[in-house]
This record gives C-alpha cells, sequence and structure tokens, in this order.
C-alpha cells in the first residue's frame, strides 16, 4: 500500500496506476492466500462463456481504438477519456480523480477551479464518485458541453464497468477457487488503497493545503468526519468560513 502510493505521488500518470496494480499482483504472490477458497453458489444468471468473451473483446477493442477526431473536446475525443478512465481503475471512485484531472485540465478542457468545485460538490452528494464525469462532460468549455457533453461522459465511464462484469462474472468462480489467484487478489488490493491514499494526497498538497491554516482546516475537518461523524453537507456550508480562516492564518 504504502509503495503503491508512494510511486504514485512521485511519479503521477495513467500508466502508473496500472503499474502499481501489476506490482501488487506480482507482490502477492509472495503472500499467504489466506482463508478457505469462497463457495461455489451462484446468486444470479452468470452467463455463458461465448457471451463473456465477446464482452472482453469488445471492452478491450474499446480501449485500444485511438479516439481521436479534429477538434478539441470532440465526441469521439470525449468518450476516448471517460472510457479509458473507466478501464483503467481499479477500486475506490476516488482513484479516478488524477485521471480525470490530467484528462480535462491539462488540455484546458475544464479549469481547475471548475475541477475541483465539482470534486467538493460530488463529495456532498450521494452516489457513486464516477458521476463526477457527467459534471465534467457538462462543463467543458472545449466541443459540445451541455446535456449532451454530460451523457456521453456518463455512458463512457461506466459502460467499461459493464462489459467486464458481464465478461468476467461466468469464469470468476473458477478464478476465485485457485489459492495462487486468491494471493494475487490480495495484493492488488493492497495497492488499490495505496492508490486512493495518493488520489487523496495529491489535490491536497498541490492545491488546498497551501500554508498552516489550510492544514488546520483539513485536519478539524478529517476530525469531524471521522470522530466527531458530522455530516458532510455541514461541512460544505462551513467551507467558505473556514476558507476565509485559512486565509487569515497563512
Amino acid at each position: 500500500m504504502l509503495g503503491a502510493a508512494a510511486l504514485l505521488l512521485i511519479w503521477p500518470s495513467t500508466w502508473m496506476q496500472v503499474g502499481v496494480i501489476v506490482l501488487g499482483a506480482l507482490a502477492g504472490l509472495g503472500m499467504p492466500a489466506g482463508g478457505p477458497p469462497p463457495p461455489i453458489a451462484r446468486t444470479g444468471p452468470a452467463g455463458s462463456r461465448r457471451t463473456g468473451i465477446v464482452a472482453l473483446s469488445v471492452f478491450v477493442a474499446l480501449l485500444v481504438v485511438p479516439w481521436r477526431a479534429a477538434g478539441a473536446g470532440s465526441l469521439p475525443d470525449v468518450f476516448g477519456l471517460f472510457y479509458r478512465a473507466g478501464s483503467l481503475v481499479f477500486g475506490g471512485g476516488h482513484v479516478v480523480m488524477p485521471l480525470l484531472q490530467e484528462g480535462v485540465v491539462a488540455p484546458g478542457w475544464v479549469t481547475q477551479e471548475v475541477f475541483l468545485a465539482g470534486y467538493g460538490a460530488a463529495q456532498a452528494v450521494p452516489g457513486p464518485m464516477f458521476t463526477f464525469a457527467g459534471y465534467l462532460g457538462a462543463a467543458m468549455e472545449a466541443g459540445r458541453g451541455g446535456w449532451v457533453g454530460g451523457a456521453l461522459a456518463l455512458v463512457a465511464i461506466f459502460l467499461p464497468s459493464f462489459l467486464l462484469v458481464v465478461g468476467v462474472l461466468p469464469f470468476w468462480q473458477r478464478i476465485a477457487g485457485v489459492p495462487r489467484m486468491r494471493a494475487v487478489l490480495a495484493g492488488i488490493n493492497a495497492a488499490v488503497v495505496g492508490l486512493l491514499l495518493a488520489a487523496l494526497c495529491g489535490p491536497l498538497r498541490a492545491e488546498a493545503v497551501l500554508g498552516i491554516g489550510d492544514l488546520i482546516v483539513v485536519i478539524v475537518g478529517v476530525v469531524a468526519l471521522v470522530r466527531w461523524r458530522v455530516a458532510t453537507g455541514w461541512l460544505v456550508l462551513a467551507a467558505p468560513l473556514a476558507g476565509m480562516l485559512a486565509l487569515a492564518l497563512r
């Protein structure tokens, strides 16, 4: 976990995220499998192997297609960006934040201020973090934007998950029953926790914690959420006052 977080903080990139997951899988080979194999029981229709192979083939094909077209922020560009983000993320939705930031802020599709404002608002509402893609697609200054961009971004970022579920489910029981594979999954899970840690520390270090006042606000916010169980909405309402106090302490 710590190794994955350190690598991503030193070399933040899309392919480093994939690399630390691969390294976590390799590290898992040296770990004990732990626990008995899961019972082979079906909770629903798993689908045929042929359907699974077709779904996995479509997943890979859409991933390797060079989604490029004339004009920044064109529909193929938007679909390709969010599809890759949904494909290369393993774990919690927060891991997708560095990928999306690199994809929409660096080329100027969305400003850093708009990105962080949407990210903060996404913390205050229920639902998966991937819905943040709809906000980014609609807020893009390049390309279509609006409801067309938002709908396309949502479809593109969720589509890989559906294809992977349909593709892997027919083979999952057999894979999960192999002790070595359970050890590999344990290593991957540890690496993913490191990804989440890096995804949290990256934006804080670069954009949010600029002085001792900002650090105090972060610590108080974490304590309020974890220790006092304060609702996230109340923290969002208190954010302007906290920002003024942080500026006064700089």
